[in-house]
């Protein structure tokens, strides 16, 4: 069955605050300014996410909340970038952290609900924004600000809660996954790291002089002053309705099914991600179809881990941002007269282009020029996320993912109970063309 979430009311979660401070590493660090690749520099905006425990006995919230403020003194040691500050080298005109032991931000707080009142974590609850607050009250806007902040909030029913807002400059998903490892393990009395971080950011440094191998339709370049500092994403402030698209294993079976009825390629896997990236791009370029525009080009982005890609490869404990966009176009109107497999294929071929080669190449026409990923819709996965996988002294979250926000160009792909799940985010007009491409794809026997 494919079901459809829709946005629940916004939830007063009746927090009070209890506790705003600073974090700094338990040991000395060296005061020094930290490099930061250009693919960092391209990513300079919040992301949240938020950690769902239930009641523990031997571990109430006011315990976890001392034991996680220990852990993050220990962590920072190694992590000491975290605690640092964004500062713009006027020379090179790039942005670097001053690794100054500022601090992380530390909050603590409380609610006068309960973890059943909150309903199905996974309906897009623009409640859960209280539990990953992005700044700090008592400090100053963007001067003193923490790059980092995490939250501990308890609920009546003894349940809690941790999150965490970090500018992506700092880290990829897959950094995020081996800092939560980590920092689990430093909330033990006795126990080391799980992975030692590799920070050298200067791993994804623009070779020199820089050589750009390939057209990059998938970034924007932009005219900016000198001395402006990198670009920031500028995210429209129009009202967005949320959106879960709920697929089981049946339905993705479905998919694959139909993307195998007509695919020109006997090599290409098909994948749960391309399925569901395939059918979210199809919606999304469908709900802006008109007679007027059937041949403006839509471009999707794939959200590619290049790791394991590159020549040498990047140490798994790489961290920092090692992600770089696979991109697919097509005009509208081809979207809509296409076959689903050949959307499919699209997808599920366009990683392979993300050589060694292509890849430093990306590096480089960002080092010549200041520019953004430009794609009308990105789909960033999180099926191999692991962070539900975290053990920590008080076990492992019941639920693990991204805070909804105000970026109507993603779509989130997580795991569901039994199958995937899409997080779509739209004004609300284009969400019920959305909906309406969405239903008017499956057969009735399967959408709910």
């Amino acid at each position: 069955m494919a079901f459809i979430l829709p946005t629940p009311p916004v939830q007063d979660l009746k927090l009070k605050l209890q506790k705003s401070t600073l974090v700094s590493p338990a040991k000395q660090t060296e005061n020094k300014a930290f490099f930061l690749s250009n693919i960092d520099q391209i990513l300079n905006f919040n992301v949240s996410t938020v950690h769902f425990f239930k009641a523990n006995s031997d571990f109430p919230p006011e315990t976890v909340a001392k034991r996680l403020k220990m852990a993050l003194e220990r962590v920072l040691v190694p992590y000491d970038f975290l605690a640092g500050r964004f500062k713009l080298n006027p020379q090179s005109d790039r942005l670097e952290i001053d690794c100054n032991s500022a601090g992380v931000g530390f909050v603590v707080a409380s609610s006068e609900c309960s973890l059943d009142d909150l309903g199905d974590f996974v309906c897009p609850n623009l409640g859960f924004r209280q539990l990953a607050v992005q700044t700090l009250d008592n400090l100053r806007p963007e001067v003193d600000q923490p790059l980092c902040v995490f939250q501990v909030t308890s609920f009546k029913c003894g349940g809690f809660c941790i999150g965490m807002s970090t500018n992506h400059a700092l880290m990829d998903g897959v950094s995020a996954q081996i800092f939560f490892e980590n920092l689990a393990t430093q909330a033990f009395d006795d126990k080391p790291l799980a992975i030692i971080p590799c920070n050298d950011r200067h791993l994804l440094a623009a070779r020199f002089p820089p050589y750009v191998e390939f057209p990059h339709p998938e970034l924007l370049k932009l005219d900016m002053p000198a001395g402006s500092g990198p670009p920031v994403r500028d995210f429209k402030t129009e009202e967005l309705d949320y959106t879960v698209f709920s697929l089981t294993s049946d339905t993705i079976n479905y998919l694959k099914d139909k993307a195998r009825e007509s695919i020109s390629s006997t090599t290409t896997k098909i994948t749960a991600f391309s399925v569901v990236a395939a059918l979210m791009w199809r919606c999304q370029a469908l709900s802006n179809y008109t007679e007027y525009n059937k041949d403006r080009i839509s471009t999707l982005l794939n959200i590619v881990d290049i790791r394991s890609r590159l020549n040498p490869p990047l140490p798994n404990s790489y961290c920092g941002n090692a992600v770089l966009g696979a991109y697919s176009s097509a005009t509208y109107d081809d979207i809509k007269k296409w076959p689903f497999s050949k959307l499919v294929e699209m997808v599920a071929e366009a990683p392979k282009r993300m050589t060694d080669e292509y890849a430093k190449s990306v590096v480089d026409w960002l080092e010549i020029n200041k520019g953004l990923p430009h794609a009308e819709y990105m789909v960033s996965s999180w099926l191999r996320m692991r962070f539900g996988e975290v053990v920590y002294p008080w076990g492992k979250s019941v639920h693990s993912g991204p805070v909804v926000s105000h970026m109507k160009e993603v779509c989130w792909i997580f795991p569901g109970v039994d199958g995937v799940n899409a997080l779509v985010s739209l004004p609300a007009k284009e969400m019920e063309r959305f909906v309406a491409w969405f239903r008017e794809f499956f057969p009735q026997s399967i959408i709910n």
